[in-house]
């Protein structure tokens, strides 16, 4: 494709199936238009034991539902939902120009009439450039920093964790567990041309609010704060950073090195409204508390033969996990937040068998440290996932998925544990 849905290139650079370049293309004057997209849906059976101990936040795992049933059941996309992009490229005065739209309607959701999910819209973007000195972007696409940790998840074909849900938009893939959402981001950016193999990018990105939380998750009552904490909101007066450095190479071991990082700058304050109570930062700006969340990460790919290899790893403070700023910060008794630190990675095996079905073996774990004075939160401090897959190419554009995933999720205070099981069959179609 030729500019670009970025989960669909990577999800054919993953397949063993020799998908198609480019989508239905179209000549429209001086503009080429490329239809392109996927289709997939996957039946998941999960398995969940009855969780041990207390409840806690931000564990992956699925618990027994509210019958005590520890078996369900649903048909959802995988961790790509399906999508149809349009994307209109153009060269005009010496400079190359494209747009690209995108929509991802649902496979499946639950309520009674069968077409109650809001579909997702997840590109809207223009970029302008030429290969002598690089390009820019504006507008709405993937976020840079972890952008490349779910560009080379196997699973981006298939499923991972988070399939306990009938009728969700998504799974999640290894979000969460080996590496934290990119998400997508109104940004401005600049990549560099390509120099022999490497590109650099920077960018600004817009403060989604809903990043870092409207007090709800993020400072949330039962995780070391006040019972009336939940009224503190946490807000970005700046926006946020990030860039990425890469470097690629070519030959009998072919592959890429890359690392990215991003920071945000967030104050926290009353809720409008609130009074203010004890362990709750108040609407005056004397007792306004600010932080700078922080990430970086690091990540190979490597490729010879019929043999693929990914290891990658991220750390980060204020950031949390699963999602950005997600659980990233404690509000201490004082008023005052301190930050959570963060770390975790995944590693990735792929052969290709002679049938030409990929095989893939991955690990992956996303680990939540206590804030200093914190003690024995109701908070998670692993989650953690083992995926077996097998991804066969049918045809050209169509690849088979059988999936295995265990998802173990472990908490701070004792003895507090979760552990899923699900497998997954469907396909998944690239035009």
């Amino acid at each position: 494709m030729n500019n670009k849905i970025k989960l669909a290139v990577a999800g054919a650079v993953l397949s063993a199936a020799s998908v198609a370049n480019a989508g239905i293309i179209i000549p429209a004057g001086d503009w080429t238009i490329d239809i392109n997209g996927n289709v997939n849906a996957f039946a998941n059976w999960t398995s969940s034991d009855k969780a041990k101990g207390a409840t806690f936040l931000g564990g992956l795992a699925s618990g027994e539902d509210g019958t005590g049933e520890g078996s369900q059941v649903g048909i959802n996309t995988g961790l790509l939902p399906s999508w149809l992009g349009f994307t209109g490229t153009t060269r005009q005065n010496d400079v190359d120009v494209s747009f690209t739209i995108s929509f991802q309607p649902n496979a499946s959701d639950n309520a009674a009439a069968g077409d109650a999910k809001t579909p997702l819209n997840r590109q809207a973007f223009v970029t302008f450039g030429d290969k002598s000195w690089g390009s820019v972007k504006l507008g709405k696409d993937l976020g840079i920093f972890a952008g490349q940790a779910i560009l080379n998840d196997m699973t981006l074909l298939g499923v991972g964790a988070g399939a306990n849900t009938s009728g969700g938009s998504t799974t999640l893939g290894g979000i969460g567990t080996g590496y934290i959402y990119p998400a997508w981001k109104g940004q401005i950016t600049y990549t560099t041309p390509n120099m022999n193999g490497f590109t650099a990018t920077i960018g600004i990105t817009n403060p989604n609010q809903g990043q870092f939380g409207d007090g709800y998750a993020t400072v949330a009552a039962g995780v070391g704060n006040d019972a009336d904490t939940v009224a503190t909101e946490l807000y970005q007066d700046r926006f946020g950073i990030e860039g990425q450095l890469q470097y690629e190479w070519t030959g009998d071991v072919a592959g890429k090195v890359w690392a990215s990082g991003a920071t945000y700058d967030v104050t926290a304050g009353a809720a409008p409204g609130s009074a203010g109570a004890a362990g709750l930062v108040t609407t005056t700006s004397a007792n306004d508390d600010s932080y700078t969340a922080s990430v970086y990460d690091i990540g190979v790919k490597l490729s010879t033969g019929n043999l693929g290899l990914v290891a990658y790893y991220y750390n980060g403070e204020g950031v949390g996990t699963t999602l950005m700023g997600n659980l990233g910060v404690y509000n201490g008794t004082t008023g005052k937040l301190k930050k959570r630190d963060s770390d975790g990675g995944y590693v990735q095996a792929t052969y290709v068998i002679p049938t030409g079905t990929k095989l893939g073996l991955a690990y992956g774990v996303s680990n939540l440290d206590e804030a200093s004075g914190e003690t024995a939160a109701a908070l998670v401090e692993k989650n953690d996932r083992w995926t077996v897959g097998a991804y066969h190419p049918l045809t050209k554009h169509l690849n088979l998925v059988a999936e295995y995933n265990k998802i173990e999720s472990e908490g701070h205070a004792a003895s507090q544990n979760m552990e899923s099981d699900t497998f997954s069959l469907g396909a998944i179609l690239f035009f």
